[in-house]
């Protein structure tokens, strides 16, 4: 993330903070009907949102709890069809193609090939943080793979061969970026049952810290005071925007932007 996106997404943090002002202190009718403080589940969501950990980075459509089990469900659909280049269905398909398709079955619409396909979603740090679903980008941005867990990949590798799915081959440097388009299963589970725990926001929070290569935001240690968000919403004492203004006040103590 460079501290173009993180001051993009700070502002999405404060534009956040203003809408749930609107919600718990408005007048009349409305606001004696409206509650004080909503579930952990919506901070939740409303959090992923401010962050960008939830949505497609740049590419149209929404995740709509799309998994990345869901994507290599989908991918071996495809295993055994021929590899043709600038295919993209199962009468033959290329490398990007599949990609395409894959996510395109699930609602989800990246760019036709590897170079716009390789800046979507989000970057994971190393092969070894990967999980099933992200996108694998080699040969020097020539090849992109899915990633399908347990050590092996699905792709269309190249003229006279088929769709399959092998042991990965590669190493850190032999990859030119690792892209995660859709959540992970844990997170997406912790969101539809109400809970995050304070290790789930410091995960989330990763994106804005120093050892993502945003400069003068390590210092996100001060999130102590939001270990209790995942009984926040249960409790009535703590509403979103409140919480939602300790994690930019954390933010920003971090450093300078």
């Amino acid at each position: 993330m460079t501290v173009t996106d993180a001051i993009g997404r700070i502002s999405q943090i404060q534009a956040t903070i203003a809408q749930l002002d609107t919600i718990t202190t408005g007048t009349g009718a409305s606001a004696a009907s409206a509650p004080t403080s909503t579930s952990s589940t919506g901070f939740a969501d409303a959090l992923a949102s401010a962050l960008g950990t939830s949505g497609v980075d740049g590419a149209t459509g929404s995740t709509g709890g799309v998994t990345g089990a869901d994507v290599v469900a989908d991918a071996k659909k495809y295993l055994g069809v021929p590899y043709v280049f600038g295919g993209t269905s199962s009468s033959g398909i290329d490398c990007s193609g599949l990609v395409q398709r894959v996510y395109k079955d699930l609602g989800i619409d990246l760019p036709r090939l590897v170079s716009g396909q390789a800046k979507m979603g989000t970057e994971v740090p190393s092969l070894a943080q990967a999980q099933p679903g992200d996108l694998i980008v080699t040969n020097g941005g020539e090849h992109i793979v899915i990633y399908a867990g347990d050590g092996k990949v699905i792709h269309a590798p190249s003229e006279g061969r088929n769709v399959s799915i092998v042991n990965n081959w590669m190493d850190d440097s032999d990859i030119v970026t690792i892209r995660r388009i859709v959540p992970q299963a844990t997170a997406a589970t912790a969101s539809a049952s109400g809970g995050a725990s304070a290790s789930a926001l410091a995960s989330a929070l990763a994106s804005l810290s120093g050892s993502s290569g945003v400069s003068g935001l390590s210092g996100l240690s001060g999130l102590s005071g939001l270990a209790g968000l995942s009984g926040a919403g249960a409790s009535g004492s703590t509403t979103q925007a409140d919480l939602l203004r300790s994690l930019l006040a954390s933010v920003m103590k971090g450093g300078s932007l």
